[in-house]
């Protein structure tokens, strides 16, 4: 497996961010009642990610270590606010849905955390590598979650109906109890089959 694919498909399992470094678990949580939604924050994420990784990697020999940090947000804070302009022009339903967690992208650690722990690093193909794994794995993270929620919550995927018309749906999972009860049993799940893959025949 060549560096550039391996460095992209650990951000699918192997460190899919909110399941194994429990990381951007507030927008993992707010948005995961439709799957539109989640999947619009996820591509933004994806977006974000991929540019900051790619400027930080990119200009890593000039940035002074003293601050750094300030340099990474600035960069994150450009990103975020060209995706937010960018959603609020061509997909106005979905960043009225989103609201303020469009711009609290900025703050997400995932994203400052690639930058510090990845990006800054290594060169720029990896960093692009890492930024569109992390990025692809929090948006199927958060798609599977509104998935769970949306089709036993509502009896919707997508917003179009897909249990039959008697179905009443099951509101918890549509409320902020029903997010943390859906995000415990998949990490459950998640661990189990970890744990099942590295030890064979336990």
């Amino acid at each position: 497996m060549s560096a550039f694919a391996r460095e992209f498909s650990k951000g699918l399992w192997k460190e899919v961010p909110p399941f194994r470094f429990v990381l951007g678990l507030c927008p993992a949580l707010a948005v995961t009642s439709s799957v539109n939604s989640a999947l619009g924050l996820g591509c933004g994420v994806i977006f974000v990610l991929l540019v900051s990784n790619t400027l930080v990697s990119a200009f890593r020999h000039l940035i002074p270590p003293k601050i750094r940090v300030p340099v990474f947000i600035v960069i994150i804070a450009s990103a975020v606010t060209i995706v937010e302009l960018m959603m609020e022009a061509y997909f106005y339903t979905l960043y009225e849905v989103l609201g303020i967690w469009i711009p609290l992208i900025v703050v997400n650690c995932l994203i400052l955390g690639r930058s510090e722990a990845f990006a800054r690093k290594n060169p720029v193909h990896l960093a692009i590598a890492d930024g569109l794994g992390m990025g692809t794995g929090f948006t199927l993270s958060l798609v599977v979650l509104a998935s769970i929620r949306e089709i036993i919550g509502a009896g919707t995927w997508f917003g179009i109906q897909v249990m039959p018309v008697s179905y009443l749906g099951f509101e918890l999972l549509q409320r902020p109890p029903g997010a943390f009860i859906c995000l415990g049993l998949m990490l459950a799940a998640i661990n189990f089959i970890s744990c099942r893959i590295e030890q064979p025949g336990t």
